[in-house]
């Protein structure tokens, strides 16, 4: 049994240790307890004198509140005593403006009844003067032996005739200023074109005379009956024409391509020397690959030599066909690369765009490389073969507005106008015929002897001038210039011609005597 004293010791330390942790609790409790009484009279303190100093600043504002109010309102009636100050002075002013106003009103009124009184005296007057004027009249017209109305006509028909007479004046006044200060600046924008722009007097034609070593071989040409120019009239379409002429055979087509592809056949078969219709056929068409290429370098060169880029190739080729194409005797290349450099020059001169009178003065008779292959004039081949290659609207009025069959949209329209002329109109840069320029000159003569008052008249400067003399008894010094310009208006409705022509009317008296 010696385990029980070990079990009643642990019996009592577990008791004493329960006793001691009661009597810890209950007196932490008892501590805790005073600290929350401690804490609640210290909150009860807090309270009470939160309420003391609530009370007082509650009288302090409250205080201050009954001191704004009294103020406030002391403001409130002194802004109110102004406010009835101002207003009973507004009403004495307008007192006073409703007398002023009622003063004025009597005033008016008595200067109305008087204008009432002199426009009655008015009307009467009037009624008298009518009265008089109407006496009068009938008066005039007794004395005149004419009525008011045809005595207006006389009247109207003389001022109008002044009027007339006052404007031809003005008129020449204005056009000779103008005139002046135009002509002034276009010889300044022309010649400066002109002389930037370096061509032959005289343009190169198409030669279409081949040149023979000897006239042995015209019979070589012939060949037997006829069968080598069969031939080679066959293969190219022109017509050969053997005559007398030393030593040369005359090729003769209205096609001028078709004209330098048998030239340059004719010429290699004369250096060959082998002349039978089997070798005309393989010169021919070495000759049309010759004159092909010639033809696209003939249209690059052009575009190079202008300066016109994204034309398309096949416009180019176009262009190259020019070279072996003449109006009047200038070869039409020429004449278009010289009117895109003219363009182009007084473009730069007045600020419009360079770029676009170059390409349309370059493309501008591109019509006349087929004119002889399609219908219709130069102008409507040439703006039907733009708008195929999708030229743009401006390049297209150009050409189609050269010779004016249409208005220009732009101002270089105009200026492929101008450079045309020039390059057509200058000497020695195009001929005519005989019996076209006879013509011209008569059609001239006849248009300017068709006007009422024209004496006689002259076409000289080859045609580029007419003169005209008046007779002074039905045509004044005023009325040379209206008619002046009804002449000019009438040559260019109804004659073409290259350049322009002067108009020159000349009105003179003469008076003669004899000393006996």
């Amino acid at each position: 049994m010696g385990w029980i004293p070990y079990a009643i010791a642990v019996a009592a330390l577990l008791i004493g240790a329960a006793a001691g942790a009661f009597i810890g609790y209950k007196y932490r409790k008892n501590v805790a307890e005073a600290k929350v009484e401690k804490a609640e009279d210290a909150v009860k303190r807090l309270y009470e004198e939160a309420e003391k100093k609530s009370e007082e600043i509650k009288k302090e504002k409250l205080l201050e509140a009954k001191e704004e109010t009294i103020r406030i309102r002391s403001e409130a009636d002194k802004e109110i005593r102004d406010r009835r100050a101002e207003v009973q002075r507004t009403e004495r002013r307008l007192f006073q403006r409703e007398e002023t106003l009622d003063k004025k009103l009597e005033t008016v009124e008595a200067r109305e009844e008087t204008l009432n009184k002199r426009l009655a005296e008015v009307d009467k007057t009037e009624e008298e003067i009518n009265a008089m004027r109407e006496k009068e009249l009938q008066e005039l017209e007794r004395i005149a032996q004419m009525t008011s109305e045809e005595a207006k006509a006389v009247l109207i028909s003389n001022v109008e005739q002044e009027a007339r007479h006052d404007a031809a004046i003005l008129l020449r006044d204005i056009e000779q200023k103008t005139k002046e200060e135009a002509d002034k600046r276009a010889r300044n924008i022309v010649s400066l074109a002109i002389q930037r722009c370096a061509a032959d007097q005289v343009a190169e034609t198409t030669v279409s005379v081949v040149p023979l070593p000897n006239d042995e071989m015209k019979g070589r040409i012939i060949g037997r009956e006829g069968r080598n120019i069969r031939a080679l009239e066959t293969a190219t379409g022109v017509d050969l024409i053997i005559d007398d002429t030393p030593e040369a055979v005359i090729l003769s087509s209205f096609d001028p391509v078709r004209r330098e592809i048998a030239r340059i056949s004719l010429e290699k078969l004369i250096m060959d020397g082998r002349i039978h219709p089997a070798r005309i056929e393989e010169m021919v068409e070495k000759a049309k690959k010759e004159v092909d290429a010639q033809i696209r370098e003939a249209g690059e060169a052009a575009v190079l030599e202008v300066g016109v880029h994204g034309l398309h190739h096949e416009m180019v080729r176009y262009l190259g066909r020019m070279r072996y194409r003449t109006s009047y005797g200038q070869n039409v290349l020429r004449h278009s690369i010289e009117v895109a450099h003219l363009a182009g020059m007084m473009a730069a001169e007045i600020g419009a765009n360079v770029t676009l009178a170059k390409r349309a003065g370059l493309v501008h008779d591109i019509g006349k490389s087929i004119d002889h292959e399609v219908e219709g004039s130069h102008v409507q081949i040439g703006a039907e073969i733009a708008k195929k290659y999708r030229e743009n609207a401006q390049v297209i009025n150009c050409i189609m507005a050269h010779h004016g069959d249409v208005e220009p949209i732009c101002v270089e329209a105009v200026l492929v106008q101008a450079a045309d002329a020039i390059s057509a109109a200058r000497p020695g840069a195009r001929r005519e015929t005989l019996e076209t320029y006879i013509k011209r000159l008569e059609k001239l003569e006849e248009i300017a002897n068709s006007f009422d008052g024209v004496d006689y008249s002259y076409a000289i400067q080859a045609g580029r001038e007419v003169r005209i003399i008046v007779k002074p008894e039905k045509i004044s010094d005023a009325d040379t210039v209206i008619i002046a310009r009804d002449i000019a208006k009438r040559i260019e409705n109804e004659l073409e011609y290259p350049g322009q022509i002067k108009v020159n009317v000349i009105r003179e008296t003469r008076t003669t005597d004899y000393a006996k």
